[in-house]
């Protein structure tokens, strides 16, 4: 004869909340389960009708209602385990930070992902996994262009302030060149790869046809580009430039332009020239700063857009497309926003646990 379930009792409430889980469909099934063997035990059942109807075995059935007695609904849960021990703890974590804090082996230049496993004697998985959890991107590098110039402040805040706020009566223009643009003639298409996507393709060899200099001015206010092309960039060539500028720029009674240079020789010593265009006032951003100047922005454009991947069989050929660019791009040219961006960890530091914590 199968043992029954020894009495046991619950008050109303407890009941009720045996019953909720027993019929939930969001609950875990495990619990569920074991709230329907104390159902069973507080019905007064056998231990035996109880394992046969749930299909489990009668020890796990004392189990339960024995944790139940003891703990009430709380005892229905896992208990606490201790789990695997820590393959991965915090000493080998300290271990693979000091690895990277010093030189690599065999003439590297740094550490990556393989070689530091290696150092460590550990598994190349658990590295990977540790440099991801820290935000450690090995592979990833950044420049940097810390300014040494001691009036940086007071030159940073007069070019900032003719973008932020120009003068009344005022053009605000940038301008900058961009030197020895290559015309190479090369074969480009399109490929499909190993993997089935079809990408732009460049042959790798190529023919030199000589180079082009640009010579750019920015509208601030308008978005508006003026380009020139020459073969030389000598300062009678930015002079030039500029004379011929100032005949397409408007030319109202009084309008005075302020121009955004960086500090290339050819931009100073202008002295006579700008006596002679009284209504033009040069201001230089400060020693390697040039990023203050906005052409840069739309230099980069022009790479992206025209030079990178292109073949040009003669250098009237890439003038013909820089030029060409320049019209179309200002038929919907827009201004430059001009916004302050916070550049954090921009200085250097010699180890790791400098930037963490």
């Amino acid at each position: 004869m199968g043992r029954r379930a020894k009495v046991i009792q619950c008050d109303s409430q407890t009941r009720g909340e045996l019953e909720r889980i027993s019929r939930s469909l969001s609950a875990e099934a495990r619990l569920v389960r074991r709230a329907r063997m104390v159902l069973g035990c507080l019905d007064g059942k056998r231990i035996v009708d109880i394992a046969s109807e749930l299909s489990v075995q009668e020890d796990v059935i004392i189990k339960w209602r024995d944790r139940f007695t003891s703990l009430g609904i709380a005892g229905l849960h896992d208990a606490a385990r201790s789990g695997k021990p820590v393959t991965y703890g915090d000493e080998w974590k300290a271990g693979v930070l000091k690895k990277l804090e010093e030189e690599p082996p065999n003439n590297l230049a740094r550490w990556d992902g393989p070689t530091l496993a290696a150092a460590l004697g550990t598994s190349e998985d658990a590295v990977q996994r540790f440099l991801q959890k820290e935000g450690i991107q090995l592979a990833r590098m950044r420049t940097w262009c810390i300014s040494t110039d001691p009036e940086f402040s007071a030159k940073a805040a007069d070019v900032v302030g003719l973008y932020l706020n120009p003068p009344e009566n005022a053009l605000v223009l940038c301008i900058d060149e961009k030197p020895s643009i290559q015309a190479l003639s090369r074969r480009t298409g399109y490929v499909r790869t190993s993997n089935g996507k079809i990408v732009r393709a460049v042959k790798s060899t190529y023919k030199r046809n000589g180079t082009q200099n640009l010579f750019a001015a920015l509208e601030v206010a308008t978005g508006i580009i003026h380009g020139k092309t020459t073969k030389a960039k000598k300062r009678v060539d930015f002079l030039s430039f500029m004379d011929d500028l100032l005949k397409e720029l408007p030319s109202e009674k009084g309008t005075q332009y302020h121009v955004i240079l960086d500090n290339y020789c050819i931009h100073k010593r202008c002295n006579e020239w700008l006596a002679a265009n009284s209504n033009v006032t040069f201001h230089f951003t400060p020693t390697s700063a040039s990023w203050l100047n906005m052409v840069e922005v739309w230099f980069n454009i022009l790479t992206r857009k025209v030079l990178r991947g292109a073949s040009f069989d003669t250098t009237s050929a890439l003038s013909d497309a820089i030029l060409g660019y320049i019209k179309a791009y200002n038929e919907t040219a827009e201004p430059f926003v001009w916004k302050k961006r916070d550049v954090s960890g921009s200085q250097i530091k010699d180890n790791l646990s400098n930037l963490r914590g």
